[in-house]
């Protein structure tokens, strides 16, 4: 296994042994970044009430909207400096570096804006009851002028993991992570700000681990060094950024609105069923952790094989990403239905809030297991610079299947809160099944894209 400074060359030696090594500290990574969010549910269903809690939980889903889209850069970004690191063509890395951190804060002052704008349209068209609508206003609002540090953040972040290196940007987290759960609890039992409090909480946080993240980039003497004179965009890197991450944030978009729909059919079932679907929601995004980990992982496997033309490599890093996704994702699972009420009463000790927490864990938990291919087969194909695949697919599966389930099953079978929450399995296990054989028919035997 080669490395240079702090980085991790994947184009050579054990493949288990080299997923593992990426994806543990990513996957640590990400349960602590899940940890602001999830904190903020946490200390609000505690110490403020259902309808703090409902707020916070509603607001994921518009939340997601911006952040995904820019996630959709970021894997483009990825794709492209983990092939240059592979071929060895850092001129080329450095140059996108520059352009990628260039567009992250130009998106920076997008976002903010846009975001601020958009809080009460959004909610309006989620439907947000009355009594939860001022609280989410307030979260949104707050959680938009901050979202700066998110971003940047997560570009830097994952600038390092295209070159190999998770382990210091999970320091970072971990830090700033703590830090969030006790400014929550100094701003909400302290100062009793309220669900503002762990608004400010969360943007403070984010916006030191935007800070740290930041100097280890301009400070560092690697070859992936951000230096502030050479920040500019590229037109040609732009270009080929935008051809991977565009259809990748497209997607994201697309499903988070159509989520928003999903949300605004739960909210029809009022504060207590909102704020379980919330709690399941939080909870099924910590299962998740190990496919998307896994996915992140494959992505920066592939690219970097594929540009050291390391195709049948490539391919073996696939399928163990996948198996390894699937079994750690099962194991996870049953601990989660068998003690599914447990899980949901760190969020609130209201027991109808709980009960529809654990209906909605116990009914789509184990579908999971299809999501592991979709996202893990999706992260493999992007690394070899097919994005407009996985999005068409699910944009298909998640949006078009899943919305014409629901318009169906509400109006003509029963409009209960078992069968909308299924929603979500329909779409995992149909987007499983056409991925898969799109896979199978075009990439199994073909040779990657030719990179330049």
């Amino acid at each position: 296994m080669k490395k240079i400074g702090a980085l991790r060359d994947m184009t050579e030696g054990s493949i288990i042994r080299q997923m593992i090594l990426f994806a543990l500290p990513l996957m640590a990574g990400n349960i602590f970044q899940m940890l602001y969010n999830t904190v903020d549910s946490v200390v609000v269903g505690q110490y403020v009430g259902k309808e703090a809690l409902a707020a916070v939980n509603s607001t994921t889903m518009i939340i997601n909207m911006l952040v995904f889209f820019f996630n959709g850069f970021s894997v483009g970004a990825g794709v492209l400096i983990a092939r240059h690191f592979g071929a060895r063509d850092y001129d080329r890395l450095h140059n996108a570096i520059e352009t990628t951190m260039a567009m992250t804060f130009l998106f920076c002052l997008i976002f903010t804006v846009v975001g601020s704008i958009a809080v009460k349209p959004m909610l309006t068209v989620m439907s947000t009851p009355e009594d939860v609508l001022d609280d989410a206003t307030t979260y949104l609002t707050i959680y938009f002028l901050g979202i700066s540090g998110l971003l940047v953040y997560n570009m830097g972040s994952g600038i390092l993991r295209s070159v190999g290196d998770t382990t210091r940007p999970l320091l970072f987290l971990i830090l700033t992570s703590l830090l969030n759960i006790a400014l929550d609890l100094l701003f909400v039992l302290g100062f009793h700000m309220g669900i503002a409090g762990v608004a400010w909480a969360t943007i403070l946080a984010q916006f030191i681990s935007a800070v740290l993240t930041t100097l280890l980039l301009t400070r560092s003497k690697d070859i992936y060094q951000l230096t502030w004179k050479d920040l500019r965009i590229d037109g040609g890197v732009l270009r080929e950024i935008f051809k991977v991450g565009l259809p990748a944030g497209i997607q994201s978009v697309i499903t988070a609105f159509s989520n928003v729909f999903v949300q605004s059919y739960i909210n029809f079932f009022g504060s207590s069923c909102m704020a379980g679907w919330g709690c399941y929601n939080k909870l099924d995004q910590f299962i998740m952790l190990p496919m998307s980990s896994m996915a992140m992982a494959a992505t920066t496997f592939v690219s970097q094989n594929i540009g050291a033309k390391k195709i049948h490599r490539a391919n073996k890093g696939t399928v163990t990403a996948i198996l390894m996704s699937v079994g750690v994702t099962a194991v996870i699972a049953l601990g989660l239905v068998i003690w599914a009420k447990p899980a949901v009463r760190l969020f609130t000790q209201d027991e109808s809030v709980i009960a529809f927490g654990v209906l909605f864990l116990q009914a789509n938990t184990f579908f999971l297991l299809f999501n592991c291919v979709n996202h893990v087969l999706a992260g493999a194909l992007r690394g070899r610079g097919d994005s407009r695949g996985p999005m068409i697919i699910m944009l298909l599966s998640f949006v078009a299947i899943r919305q014409l389930y629901l318009f169906v099953v509400t109006r003509f079978v029963a409009n209960t809160p078992f069968l909308v929450g299924f929603g979500y399995p329909v779409g995992w296990v149909t987007c499983c099944a056409i991925e898969v054989a799109y896979f199978l028919i075009r990439w199994r035997r073909r040779n990657a894209p030719e990179v330049r």
